[in-house]
């Protein structure tokens, strides 16, 4: 189902435009390859592809003539024609393209839009002419190549991907490209494509030598490696304090659990194929865990609750495993084992908004701690598909809705976007360069407290249903790392820095002092090392320049004489000599403020 944001974007003139260029470069590689076959060629955030069956693979020099060309096509100012056709006479159409005419079956039997996406809508069969090149198409477009900016335009890359996504049919040329309303917005979109390059979580990730994954281990399992163990550490002692401080009880299940627990919670009905197969254990089958609430359910059930007893807040860092496609895996973005900062709520329907106002103020603080500025909210509602009754769906909408305008936080309806079994809030972030990241969902359930018959004794003597809201914070912990590290490009704030400062003496009379230095900062509760390596002072700076240490303290002669420092931090400021006193307490200010 579309949102009401994807909704807008393709109704927007941005969107014509990019499905109009995605249309130009298909006319462009036709007369490049006259043989070649057309799939399909959408616009998509930020730009455009479309997929290719070529009788050979794509050169750098293709994408520069390619590009050539099409600045050509748009300069001619040739109008978008549209038709309304049969399926008989889009074949004939069509009838050297084999993509195409599969399209055009699926159409015919109603199934399938001009993208090939299932469908339920009565389908019309419509193409899209400019110039010589006409395309299955369903728009919209502008009306001419000339309302395309040629200096907005840039084709980016080649990829391989599979014809419908099934890896058993044949793989295609994509190729991707981006084009926005004018030059100067494509400068600033190729500027955060080359910093996004030098943010990727992954290459940092081996510089700074906080995480891996190998084969031989398996695909999308992730490795901590001390220094980002470190980092993990420190955010997970952050999340527990503040949990503890707001009334969570903290739980821990286990890893796996009966396939009776699982076809209870609906997971082996509707979340199967996300899962990895049985294990048989004493004539039983058992699955891996790919979510922790069953389990928070059933703690919930092992004693009588109370009206009193309410609301009951479960916290969990618990590990989860869900089977991803190994060409979707991503660095730390996409794994197959993760950790979720689970949290679930069981409340009364009055204590309902209360409990909103609460995760919501909650979730809010934990990520700005972690300096994310620029939150957006995104309140998705009843699905066409859903269970609970209605007065529940009206009473948790509002009571989202409310929350957020309390809060002051600028959120967007997503008509129709909730899960069946309740409304949502999901919270993304802002990065350092603009891109947005879902980190936070905040979800209602009218589904798993009447499948685990959960009830508590109201005032009246009465068994009664209450209410559960899941919350993920972080959402995973291997993904938010990933997000931090992009975030921050590896300059993570002085709390969160593995390493906060490196003692670099001058020459070996000095490692004396410098190891007595760092004792006293070790005993102030600031991280430390001493590099006390046969190298020279600007390498050892430079060396820790790229680690991305935030205090670099150089020792020398004048130092070990007046009881001091000379203080270098990672971003190239050269305060120079301080008292190690004052350094001391300027570090503990640093890592207070967070």
């Amino acid at each position: 189902m579309a949102t009401k944001n994807s909704e807008q974007y393709e109704a927007s003139m941005l969107y014509k435009v990019r499905h109009s260029t995605a249309h130009v470069m298909a006319q462009a590689v036709l007369e490049k390859f006259p043989t070649a076959k057309i799939a399909i060629g959408p616009a998509i955030e930020e730009g455009f592809y479309y997929d290719f069956d070529l009788p050979r693979p794509l050169t750098p020099e293709d994408l520069e003539n390619l590009e050539k060309r099409m600045r050509e096509i748009i300069k001619s100012d040739e109008r978008f024609e549209r038709r309304e056709v049969s399926a008989d006479e889009a074949r004939k159409i069509f009838h050297d393209q084999s993509y195409k005419i599969e399209l055009i079956d699926g159409l015919e039997s109603g199934n399938l839009d001009e993208d090939g996406n299932p469908t339920d809508e009565k389908t019309v069969i419509s193409t899209y002419t400019q110039g010589i090149f006409t395309d299955l198409c369903r728009g919209p477009h502008v009306e001419s190549t000339a309302q395309i900016d040629p200096q907005a335009l840039k084709l980016l890359n080649v990829a391989g991907a599979y014809w419908r996504g099934d890896e058993k049919r044949p793989m295609l040329q994509r190729i991707y490209g981006t084009v926005w309303n004018n030059a100067e917005e494509l400068k600033d979109y190729l500027w955060r494509i080359e910093e996004a390059k030098k943010r990727d979580h992954r290459k940092i990730g081996q510089e700074l030598d906080l995480f891996s994954s190998n084969d031989e281990i398996g695909a999308g399992l992730i490795l901590w490696h001390p220094k980002g163990a470190k980092i993990r550490k420190l955010i997970e002692n952050f999340w527990s304090e503040e949990h503890e401080a707001n009334d969570y009880d903290f739980v821990y299940t286990p890893h796996i659990g009966k396939a009776q627990l699982w076809e209870t919670s609906g997971h082996l009905g509707f979340y199967k194929e996300n899962m990895y197969s049985p294990v048989e254990i004493d004539g039983q089958q058992y699955f891996l865990k790919p979510m922790n609430c069953p389990f928070h359910l059933h703690i919930y059930k092992t004693s009588l609750r109370s009206y009193r007893d309410l609301p009951l807040r479960y916290a969990e860092e618990g590990t989860v495993y869900r089977y991803e496609r190994s060409g979707v895996m991503h660095g730390l973005m996409r794994v197959r084992g993760f950790t979720q900062d689970d949290a679930h709520h069981f409340c009364r329907p009055d204590q309902m908004p209360g409990e909103i106002d609460f995760v919501l103020s909650f979730s809010l603080h934990i990520l700005r701690s972690f300096g994310f500025t620029e939150i957006n909210a995104y309140l998705s509602t009843k699905p066409e598909k859903s269970v609970g009754n209605q007065e529940q769906w009206t009473a948790a909408e509002d009571a989202l809705e409310a929350s957020l305008k309390r809060a002051g936080v600028v959120y967007q309806v997503d008509e129709g976007g909730g899960a069946f079994y309740g409304p949502k809030i999901d919270l993304k972030v802002k990065d350092a360069i603009g891109r947005e990241w879902q980190l936070s969902t905040i979800q209602f359930d009218f589904n798993l407290p009447e499948r685990f018959d959960l009830t508590y004794i109201g005032e009246d003597g009465q068994p009664h249903r209450p209410y559960m809201v899941h919350r993920a914070l972080l959402g995973s912990l291997e993904r938010f790392f990933g997000v931090l590290i992009e975030h921050y490009a590896g300059a993570f704030p002085v709390w969160l820095s593995p390493v906060q400062a490196v003692l670099i003496p001058i020459s070996d009379r000095h490692n004396d002092y410098a190891n007595s230095v760092a004792k006293k900062l070790k005993e102030k509760g600031i991280r430390v090392t001493v590099d006390e390596r046969s190298e020279r002072m600007n390498a050892k700076i430079r060396d820790a320049q790229n680690q991305k240490i935030p205090y670099m303290l150089v020792v020398g002669d004048k130092e070990m004489e007046n009881g001091q420092v000379a203080l270098r931090m990672r971003n190239g400021e050269n305060p120079g000599a301080i008292d190690l006193e004052a350094f001391i307490q300027q570090a503990l200010s640093d890592i207070e403020k967070k």
